[in-house]
């Protein structure tokens, strides 16, 4: 019974809980007694994904795409478990979203209307309306057809029609250009001795006809790359059968070239066109708008290639509507010009004329600018050489109006033994030559100087010998002249091994260095000894010098010179043809300069002591025998001044453009000189005569003894004698 109870109340009490707390349905929540609808929109943000909305229903919710997105099943509302929104590409959808004459541009959720070119969007429609060119050039006062050309518009575009002698290439929205037909006149004296030039001269002058001809239909006017195909075609006639009479025909050929490709550019289909035969090259870049072009531009044919800009090519006055640019290269045309140089100056080298050569292919650079004689920025022209030839002298030239080459406004870049860079600051026909220089001059040259130089050297060994071990002379004067002749002796055999050796810089800047300290220091101890001799003559007693003096004089001095020249201009020493010092800089008179003082110097000295001389022999008792000594001193330093000054009186011709005379000169006293003064200071002095008499005398002396020993000891000659016979074969005498 209490059993039964206690299920009937846990019955009850169920029931009244499932009457008083219902369960609320999905989307629904409960708030107090009450199930609430759930905002799914608020509480999950991004539950639809990109480029959707969310939108809260009772108890659920729905997405939708946002303007210019489409769900990828094509639903207009959905889930995020049954959808996604992507681009709806509204071009493809409505092709007329954007009306008459505009082209539509898909945008990420939306698109873009752009009017084709000669219409625009002026009002409050979305259909592009034709713009009136003509007009509104008219209103801005621009001359968009040029000053004989007359606007006409066309719907979404306009046209400008030339007058007679005018044409825009048949580019109808270019301005009308005026061309002259007359260059091509095939009566002309050149087209009469060219096989062919006569006909092509008449086939562009048609052209240029029908071109200035507003009459003329189009299908009547030549294509441009036709016309290029027919001119080098024509080219190739003529420049195989070339027969140059006069260098005025060869300008009148080139004239012909330049002024066709002038003509064809601005009609080619392509912006970049190249084409060749067996006798010519050609490639042409061209540029049209409305606007100038900017930027560089590089041309190339196998043997040659152009740097410039478009500012060049273009007119820089009245634009013409296209800019072209062009590099003509000639295959043979070397061999038809290889002459009339004659109006080449300037390029003499050590006096010598030279011979020139053509050394390049002929080319030739056109452009539409017809203002080319004075450019502010010049073309760079890149030449390949006939041959490959690192030692010569390239020379950038050009094919001028009067037939002959020149080289004013060109300039040569860089070279090396394959190509030659140039730059032009104007247009023609251009060449790369080499010049030649004559050598059996400069051979003989070098071929007396070595000869004797090397006798100098001998007799200057055998003077410092002679100064060194010769004790009867010793003395102030012989140590003077012992350090002149070690000073010449060493600027000698510089001279002899390293006058020429200018390939590498750095030596022979220390070779030109070492010549101008040791030339230096002959004439400083030149001076000393003008200095001693007028002790001797004026100071009768303590005429002696110290060696500590000397030296300090000797070496000191020309050292000092050498350092200080070496650190204001180093550049100066040595040249592209001499180890030597620089004339255009005028370091070389860091050494004339004091060669004429010293030479001065050594004047005074030698006049007084010639007057006290003289004033001494007209005494009542003179020293005879001591006073010829000193004149014969006076005399033989005179006569070494006399010779190292008038052999730098010509030096100071030498390394310079002129005679070859002077180099005669120079190279004679300059090989003389160890020899002079091996005879003044040693075979015309009486005490070295007299030991070299001594010396000789007991070699001579040494051998009869050692005969004498020999002849004494027969029996050691024949043993002697034996052993050699028996291994000479040979008897012993």
């Amino acid at each position: 019974m209490d059993r039964r109870k206690k299920l009937l109340l846990f019955l009850g009490l169920m029931c009244t809980l499932n009457t008083c707390m219902p369960l609320c349905d999905n989307g629904m929540k409960k708030e107090g007694t009450q199930c609430v609808d759930v905002n799914e929109c608020d509480e999950t943000p991004g539950l639809c994904g990109s480029h959707a909305q969310c939108f809260n229903t009772m108890g659920s919710f729905y997405c939708q795409c946002q303007s210019g997105f489409m769900n990828i099943n094509g639903n207009i509302t959905f889930t995020a478990f049954d959808g996604q929104c992507k681009d709806e590409n509204e071009c493809d959808s409505d092709v007329e979203v954007c009306g008459r004459m505009a082209d539509c541009i898909n945008l990420i959720g939306s698109f873009r209307c752009i009017c084709q070119f000669g219409y625009a969007n002026t009002s409050s429609t979305r259909d592009c309306l034709d713009i009136d060119e003509c007009e509104q050039a008219e209103n801005r006062k621009e001359d968009i057809c040029g000053s004989k050309g007359s606007c006409k518009n066309l719907n979404g575009s306009y046209s400008c029609k030339c007058a007679k002698g005018y044409t825009n290439y048949g580019n109808e929205r270019t301005p009308c250009s005026k061309v002259d037909c007359e260059t091509f006149d095939a009566s002309s004296a050149a087209s009469q001795h060219y096989v062919g030039l006569a006909d092509l001269l008449s086939t562009m002058r048609n052209s240029c006809m029908a071109l200035s001809n507003p009459n003329t239909s189009h299908g009547n006017k030549a294509d441009g790359d036709a016309l290029l195909e027919r001119l080098l075609t024509a080219s190739e006639t003529i420049l195989s059968s070339a027969n140059v009479d006069t260098s005025e025909d060869m300008f009148g050929l080139l004239s012909t070239m330049e002024n066709a490709i002038r003509l064809i550019g601005p009609q080619l289909r392509s912006n970049r066109t190249s084409m060749g035969s067996n006798e010519t090259a050609v490639e042409i870049a061209v540029q049209k708008g409305r606007s100038p072009p900017t930027g560089p531009i590089h041309l190339r044919t196998e043997n040659s290639a152009l740097d410039t800009d478009w500012a060049t090519a273009a007119a820089t006055e009245a634009y013409p509507g296209f800019a072209m640019a062009a590099l003509l290269s000639y295959h043979n045309l070397e061999r038809s010009v290889n002459h009339s140089f004659d109006k080449l100056q300037g390029f003499e080298k050590d006096g010598l004329e030279p011979t020139f050569e053509i050394f390049s292919r002929v080319v030739s650079v056109v452009v539409s600018n017809p203002f080319t004689q004075n450019l502010s920025n010049p073309v760079i022209l890149t030449l390949k050489h006939l041959q490959n030839k690192s030692e010569a002298r390239y020379i950038c030239a050009y094919w001028n109006d009067r037939g002959a080459w020149a080289t004013d406004g060109c300039h040569q870049q860089t070279s090396n033994a394959t190509h030659t860079v140039c730059g032009c600051a104007h247009l023609s026909s251009f060449a790369v030559l080499m010049a030649h220089y004559p050598v059996d001059q400069s051979f003989a040259v070098q071929l007396i100087t070595k000869i004797g130089l090397m006798l100098s050297l001998l007799c200057l060994s055998l003077c410092i010998l002679t100064f060194k071990f010769c004790r009867s002379i010793h003395g102030t004067r012989t140590t003077i002249h012992l350090h002149l002749c070690i000073c010449l002796f060493i600027a000698d055999l510089i001279f002899l091994v390293g006058i020429f050796q200018t390939k590498s810089e750095g030596g022979c800047r220390f070779i030109a260095a070492m010549l101008h300290l040791f030339f230096l220091g002959v004439f400083a101890w030149m001076l000393l000894e003008g200095v001693q001799l007028y002790r001797m003559v004026v100071l009768v007693f303590d005429a002696t010098i110290r060696p500590l003096y000397l030296f300090l004089f000797g070496y000191g001095a020309p050292l000092v010179i050498v350092t200080v020249s070496a650190m204001i201009r180093p550049k100066g020493y040595g040249t592209e043809e001499h180890c030597w010092l620089s004339v255009k800089d005028g370091l070389i008179w860091s050494f004339y300069g004091p060669v004429c003082v010293i030479i001065f110097l050594n004047v005074f000295f030698f006049i007084v002591t010639v007057w006290k001389l003289a004033q001494k022999f007209s005494s009542l008792n003179p020293d005879l025998s001591k006073l010829n000594k000193l004149k014969v001193f006076t005399v033989t330093a005179i006569a070494q001044m006399c010779i190292l000054g008038l052999m730098w009186i010509f030096g100071a011709f030498l390394f310079r453009k002129g005679s070859i005379v002077v180099e005669y000169i120079f190279t004679i006293l300059n090989s003389l000189q160890g020899a002079l003064v091996f005879i003044m200071h040693c075979l015309l002095c009486k005490q070295v005569r007299e030991e070299y008499y001594n010396f000789f005398s007991w070699i001579c002396s040494s051998k009869q003894r050692h005969f004498d020993y020999r002849s004494a000891n027969p029996s050691s000659s024949q043993s002697q004698g034996s052993r050699s016979g028996q291994n000479t074969g040979e008897s012993h005498i």
